[in-house]
């Protein structure tokens, strides 16, 4: 039996969708090419430059929401209705990855998510920038933790988590061992088997709110971006690891920024 006009159409349908929705999904994810970029900022591959590099990254010398930005009192909105940042994370295999220009602990299995206006956003991976990239009214932190989601759209969502040093990070030091079989060794990986996700995160009760855009290559915005409040401290030797990727890889506020941040009251 031949299927009907409305099957056929909604077939259609569903193709035309699945060829927009992917597309976003990949556009919504960090290029791991490395050598393509820099963080210096006196490089013709600098961040002033990344734009031009590729046309699929336009959005990083064109775009008007884009990230990272300072999180200054006169552009922040007190927003009550935010509510709490519904997170249920569990403990999940992991891989830490040197990129290059950074850390990264990815996620092999299910390592939980964050709920944000009713849509769960699942954790992809977590990655560090020292110093931070964003700043609250002018000031830079010593580190900032990016924790990657994405939902099922392929959206991107990320929370973000300054760190000053201090005391000691216990979650951080886990990972000392590891960054040493990957120090200055691009592209090398090692499993550290299961890591727990809920001692990065941070006391997240006050937050900032706004949507920007992915802070490298290829800049897609639309990225939703909860950045917590609190700072919690971490050691010297945790920022000063035996990877220099985990330094100086920051780039510029993006004083032109066409975004409206929102910040949570709930103690």
């Amino acid at each position: 039996m031949r299927p009907s006009r409305d099957l056929r159409l909604a077939a259609l349908v569903l193709l035309f969708s699945a060829s927009v929705l992917h597309p976003a999904a990949r556009a919504q994810q960090e290029t791991d090419q490395e050598e393509e970029f820099s963080y210096s900022l006196d490089a013709e591959n600098g961040p002033a430059h990344w734009g031009d590099i590729k046309e699929e990254w336009s959005a990083c010398g064109k775009g008007n929401m884009q990230s990272p930005i300072d999180l200054a009192s006169p552009r922040v909105s007190l927003v009550r209705g935010l509510g709490y940042l519904n997170h249920s994370y569990s403990p999940a295999n992991a891989t830490i990855v040197n990129r290059g220009h950074d850390i990264m602990l990815k996620f092999e299995g299910d390592a939980g998510s964050v709920s944000i206006d009713g849509t769960p956003y699942f954790l992809q991976q977590l990655h560090w920038h020292s110093p931070t990239e964003h700043s609250v009214n002018g000031r830079r932190y010593d580190m900032e933790l990016h924790m990657f989601h994405e939902s099922a759209q392929g959206k991107a969502a990320v929370i973000g988590v300054f760190y000053e040093i201090g005391a000691h990070d216990a979650f951080l030091h886990k990972l000392e061992p590891y960054l040493e079989m990957i120090a200055d060794r691009k592209d090398r990986e090692e499993k550290m088997g299961m890591m727990d996700p809920r001692g990065a995160r941070g006391k997240a009760s006050v937050y900032y709110r706004y949507v920007g855009s992915l802070t490298t290559p290829p800049c897609s915005e639309g990225v939703i971006w909860t950045i917590v409040k609190r700072v919690p401290p971490v050691s010297f030797i945790h920022i000063h690891s035996p990877s220099p990727c985990i330094k100086h890889n920051y780039q510029p506020l993006n004083k032109n920024s066409n975004t409206t941040t929102n910040y949570s009251n709930y103690q």
